[in-house]
């Protein structure tokens, strides 16, 4: 069985991976909270925003982990295809948990099938980025540590989304955001020790792309499509804003002297 390195890079892959995942939480937790605020199509659109963000972040802290992920005995390839299908499985997985808490009757019920799914869809990301490896042997996996992982993700999706149910100040969301980036780091690395690699030694070239040519220059992308919404988001009055600057260019007119 080949020796699996999860830190080739030591420290700077596991923290600036937590880094994405916070990022990703932080603004689809604020997308979460404008989108409760609003309706009609402004609040599907911060729907859109929130599901695209954390699916983004989960995303982009899986694969920067896997930059530092090694195996002894066989280089590492990705299968291009499957890995973009991971990404877009994300989006449309934490979409579907994220709608089912903006427009549940039921908050209660609401965020029970919406922590539901979007636990599964970080787990559906997870090991369907893990099946486009490409490598010179055969990958199994631990089922207890498996369900543990998926146990993880279920619950702290569930908990994020409670947060944007009930927490709304900056700071409150920025602890939330924390808490599920470490969470969303714990089901990455709990799926992880699942692995097993059995090599199988072979001069063959693998086919697939490498992690600098494919992974990094998209994760460098994706990271970027973050930092520029969490500009565009911090930069967006709230409703409780707008309705102050409405107050204000228009204030209410004294009563007239009797």
């Amino acid at each position: 069985m080949g020796h699996l390195d999860h830190a080739a890079f030591g420290w700077l892959t596991p923290v600036l991976s937590y880094a994405m995942a916070c990022i990703g939480a932080a603004l689809g937790l604020r997308c979460t909270v404008r989108a409760l605020e609003a309706t009609g199509s402004s609040r599907r659109n911060w729907l859109l925003t929130a599901a695209s963000a954390i699916g983004t972040g989960i995303w982009t802290m899986h694969f920067v982990a896997m930059l530092g992920f090694g195996v002894t005995g066989t280089d590492i390839r990705y299968d291009v295809p499957l890995t973009v299908l991971s990404l877009l499985v994300a989006m449309l997985v934490v979409g579907g948990g994220v709608f089912a808490v903006g427009y549940a009757r039921d908050r209660v019920r609401g965020l029970l099938t919406g922590g539901l799914t979007t636990g599964l869809g970080v787990a559906s990301m997870h090991y369907l980025g893990m099946a486009a490896l490409r490598l010179n042997g055969t990958v199994r996996y631990e089922p207890v540590l498996v369900a543990l992982s998926v146990l993880i993700a279920v619950v702290a999706a569930t908990a994020a989304l409670w947060a944007a149910l009930n927490i709304t100040s900056p700071l409150a969301v920025t602890v939330s955001s924390l808490v599920m980036g470490a969470a969303v780091s714990s089901m990455h690395y709990t799926g992880m020790l699942a692995v097993r690699v059995d090599v199988t030694p072979s001069a063959g070239e693998l086919p697939g792309a490498t992690a600098m040519q494919f992974i990094f220059p998209l994760a460098v992308g994706l990271g970027s499509y973050l930092f520029l919404t969490a500009a565009f988001v911090a930069l967006s009055p709230t409703a409780h804003e707008r309705a102050a600057y409405a107050s204000a260019e228009h204030p209410t007119e004294p009563a007239a002297a009797s």
